[in-house]
């Protein structure tokens, strides 16, 4: 199943590090039920809203907010919207006539006792220009229409969150007056960080199928010029990575392992809270602790040698090299600020960067033998994606990947197995991301094509890296582009890699005729074959 040393707890990792294969713009948005009835008066799109409010004439905090199925639309800017006073309607819950005046004000009422359409009902009979729903949570909820009758609501109608409405209720019992406007600025149709990601994703695949040229160039090239032109290096390969704890990935194992990630994938959506991100936290840490500790010392290594010839004996550890000690000393201080921090604005950077380090040493850990165990790895993960997103919504009422990523029970704290890049011209901030499963899949096939490639001596055009990394890199614009037409919904981005890449792969190698030493590459009979019209 798995050739090579593996210790139980890389196993783990790697399964956490897989998890995770969706390509997301993160908002704290929950998504419409698709099974909510709708009617011809219930069936506007959502808007994202912004509540400025003012509090005895000064000017508070912005909070965020969304527009129900029902009401008007609001206007996109706030030069075309007009403030109005807010008013706590009695009952608080607004289900029922409020006793409190209404006209010309916005109502803030409560979630829950009644429908939502009923509490605007109500509120609108009061004479109100608005109605902001308070939530029972920190998420904000599209609100729909309970049934498919026609509803007659002509105010616009919000909902914003428990922490905004505490802030405005405040501030109203005080005895304060508060002024509330507001407007729903439109999102951008593109968004630059989406480059950056992109880069990060094709310099990550690229870095980790180079990595041994890039840190021991010297070497590979003595080793790659004793292989002689004819013959498969394969038995001196198997030697080298015995040497090395690889993990060779079989046809068995690349079912099982896609199997045991779809459970830990339902267990996060089951039990997913506060402590099991810590669990997941700490996973992440040490993945990036070993991962940016190897980065750095075969980096420094290749410009320095002599850097890791001074030695200190430590108790249970025996001689280890210093700098290699500074080197772990610094990246445990580095991924205990970032754990510490992942709250902040900057955290993605801190994150990205264990997690491009982890992935890089990832590809060098663990390597597919052939186009064979490819095939078999990468169509399970492209089924896995495409379940856990799109289907898997029949059977839990909503995309099992798509919360899991999104942190939901667990106070909206999303896992790290993600990069991530904020949005730069966003009015409504948040960030583009992208899954580990969704760089490491198609890096696994990338650092065979180059391996495959070294083999046979062949050049950038004749070979399949090159071609690999292209199709890569148009997978990454199709997903983005679904991303964007299916107005920032996740998407499964295997749905798009997967075809661009082991496709592409598999198309060429048929073209060229050698496909069939792709596949049985590794194996006794690749040894013997020839190109061949197969």
């Amino acid at each position: 199943m798995w050739r090579g040393r593996c210790h139980p707890a890389q196993a783990v990792l790697f399964v956490f590090v897989f998890v995770i294969a969706v390509a997301a713009a993160a908002d704290d948005v929950k998504r419409d039920d698709v099974r909510a009835p709708k009617s011809q008066s219930c069936d506007n799109p959502f808007q994202l809203v912004k509540v400025k409010n003012w509090v005895d004439g000064e000017e508070g905090r912005v909070y965020n907010g969304v527009t129900a199925r029902f009401g008007s639309s609001l206007p996109e800017s706030a030069e075309n919207s007009d403030p109005a006073p807010a008013i706590l309607p009695y009952p608080i819950d607004c289900c029922s006539a409020s006793t409190s005046k209404l006209s010309g004000s916005v109502a803030l009422c409560v979630r829950g006792g009644c429908d939502f359409t009923t509490k605007a009902a109500f509120v609108q009979s009061g004479g109100a220009t608005a109605m902001l729903v308070i939530n029972d949570a920190e998420d904000l909820f599209e609100m729909v229409c309970s049934n498919s009758t026609e509803v007659s609501i002509s105010i616009p109608v919000v909902m914003i969150t428990k922490s905004a409405g505490e802030a405005l209720n405040k501030s109203l019992t005080s005895g304060s007056r508060v002024e509330i406007l507001l407007y729903a600025p439109p999102r951008p149709l593109v968004d630059f960080s989406v480059t950056f990601l992109w880069l990060m994703s094709v310099g990550t695949i690229v870095c980790g199928s180079l990595w041994s040229d890039l840190t021991a160039p010297n070497q590979s090239d003595e080793r790659y010029n004793e292989l002689c032109p004819k013959e498969s290096s394969n038995g001196e390969t198997a030697k080298a990575d015995s040497d090395k704890e690889i993990v060779n990935i079989d046809t068995k194992g690349a079912i099982i392992f896609v199997i045991t990630a779809s459970t830990f994938l339902v267990l996060l959506f089951f039990f997913m809270s506060s402590w099991f991100i810590w669990v997941l936290i700490v996973f992440f840490c040490i993945g990036g602790i070993e991962g940016m500790h190897s980065c750095i010392v075969s980096l420094s290594l290749r410009k320095c040698q002599s850097c890791g010839q001074k030695t200190v004996n430590l108790p249970l550890f025996g001689e280890v090299s210093i700098f290699s000690l500074v080197v772990l000393l610094f990246s445990v201080a580095f991924a205990i600020f970032w754990a510490a921090t992942r709250q902040q604005s900057y955290s993605w950077i801190g994150q990205d960067i264990l997690g491009i380090c982890l992935m890089i040493t990832v590809l060098q850990l663990a390597r597919l033998p052939n186009i064979k165990v490819a095939t078999v790895l990468l169509c399970c993960a492209f089924v896995y994606d495409v379940f856990w997103v799109f289907i898997s919504p029949l059977i839990f009422h909503e995309s099992v990947m798509i919360t899991v990523a999104r942190g939901d029970g667990a106070g909206g704290e999303a896992i790290p197995m993600l990069l991530r890049f904020p949005r730069l011209v966003d009015p409504w901030g948040g960030y583009d991301m992208i899954g580990f499963g969704d760089i490491l899949f198609p890096g696994l096939l990338a650092s065979f094509a180059h391996r495959f490639d070294k083999d046979k001596k062949k050049g950038a055009l004749s070979g399949y890296f090159l071609w690999l990394i292209i199709g890569y890199g148009v997978g990454l614009i199709f997903t983005y582009l679904g991303l964007y037409l299916m107005n920032g919904h996740g998407q499964p981005a295997l749905l798009y890699l997967v075809p661009c890449t082991l496709g592409v792969t598999i198309v060429l190698g048929y073209v060229r005729g050698e496909l069939r030493g792709l596949w049985n590459y590794g194996t006794d009979l690749s040894s013997s074959l020839e190109p061949s019209e197969v």
